[in-house]
């Protein structure tokens, strides 16, 4: 069986109409962060596989230019039968009363085809094209096949990172409307893109500048959030996080082996022997790569701050304001309105739950939490990519080189 052919076979071939992901900012912020991190001999290889579809590209070869490739692509023909491939989410799973991953229930939809399975399958595929590589058994077809292989992980590691593509409830939030600065939006919108835009709306001044990092600048592309990535840089990655970063690309141990999903009967067995799988029966981690293992305490956020308790009570009977937004905005490319803009949007009253609020985005703001999924995010990705690509990488701390 050809590659092309297994690819589409192994991840899935049915579209299910689903949450968007991360806007563009979340996605190139994640980009941009892992190829701060990588290997120096990684970035050319990989440069040199996209190298081959100069219409992605702006400028230099960048992760961040394709990292939102996957979303623009998803509703091709060719293409769509990787929409599934996006999110996933559990039978048992209702945020916020209840937060299963998997649970008793088990996974919704067929148990292959999520972005847990897409990460795994598609580093497998760029593990085989490195051997095949080293073989020089190459073709162009492979080639071609593993450029895309290669952008859907720069893809799905950011998907993973945001909390409502790992539930199905309300479609990952796209299905709740609430309120957002006065603004009607809906829930899986706010952490797509409002919640970013908000901060690059509030920006310290000084992030305006170069820091004295050559690394994080040379890897900046002269965009709108180059402050905000600094900030997470300076603050986080090599402040509040510094000491956290191993633990984010540490996997389970050797002995929890990668497993092909098993009948009920066999997971009961194993599970009364002491074995069962600690991927939630998907077949996805390994001690090097592990989505199921980083995902869990992604996904209990949704319980923890994403999805207010308050959704499933009556009516918060908050006063709100929903807005006409100026015709032809496209969502997610720019969220910062000017304050004239802003002034001149029709204003409608309504009811929905007010979100800009000190106990919900006061407190996501004030705990760093889009930051650190973005950074983590960004980690992973680059320690993913350090292990399939790098040379003499003896592992360990050399996963994710430093600034």
């Amino acid at each position: 069986m050809q590659l092309s052919t297994l690819f589409t076979a192994v991840l899935g071939a049915t579209f299910i109409p689903q949450a968007l992901t991360w806007g563009a900012v979340g996605h190139e912020v994640v980009a941009t962060i892992a190829q701060m991190h990588l290997h120096p001999s990684v970035l050319p290889k990989l440069c040199a596989i996209l190298d081959s579809d100069a219409s992605d590209y702006d400028g230099p070869c960048h992760l961040a230019t394709v990292a939102t490739w996957a979303d623009r692509i998803r509703r091709q023909s060719k293409y769509r039968w990787t929409g599934p491939l996006h999110y996933i989410g559990a039978a048992d799973d209702f945020p916020s009363s209840s937060c299963a991953f998997p649970g008793s229930g088990g996974w919704k939809g067929r148990t292959h085809i999520n972005v847990l399975n897409g990460i795994h399958n598609v580093t497998t595929v760029l593990q085989d094209y490195q051997e095949r590589q080293h073989a020089g058994a190459l073709t162009v077809e492979v080639a071609e096949y593993t450029q895309d292989a290669l952008k859907f992980l720069i893809h799905f590691l950011g998907d993973m990172h945001q909390p409502l593509h790992l539930t199905g409830r309300e479609r990952g939030g796209n299905g709740v409307k609430v309120s957002f600065d006065e603004r009607v939006t809906n829930l899986h919108s706010l952490w797509d893109s409002l919640l970013i835009a908000q901060r690059l709306r509030t920006l310290p001044s000084n992030y305006s500048y170069p820091l004295p990092l050559p690394d994080v600048e040379s890897n900046l592309r002269g965009t709108i959030y180059d402050p905000y990535i600094r900030r997470v840089i300076w603050e986080g990655i090599l402040g509040k996080y510094e000491h956290e970063l191993q633990s984010w690309i540490t996997c389970p141990s050797a002995n929890r082996l990668r497993v092909l999903p098993l009948p009920r009967w066999q997971r009961i067995l194993l599970w009364f022997l002491g074995s069962e799988p600690k991927d939630g029966g998907l077949g996805v981690d390994d001690e090097i790569v592990c989505p199921y293992h980083w995902a869990q305490p992604v996904h209990a956020l949704n319980c923890e701050i994403v999805w207010p308790a308050q959704l499933d009570q009556p009516s918060p009977n908050r006063l709100s304001y929903a807005q006409t937004e100026p015709e032809n905005h496209a969502c997610c490319e720019d969220s910062v309105l000017e304050f004239e803009d802003f002034e001149a949007l029709r204003r409608q009253k309504n009811n929905y739950l007010e979100l800009d609020i000190p106990e919900y985005s006061g407190r996501i703001k004030d705990e760093w939490i889009i930051e650190k999924l973005m950074a983590q995010g960004g980690i992973r990705l680059a320690a993913v990519l350090n292990w399939l690509f790098a040379d003499n990488l003896d592992g360990g701390s050399e996963l994710i080189r430093k600034l």
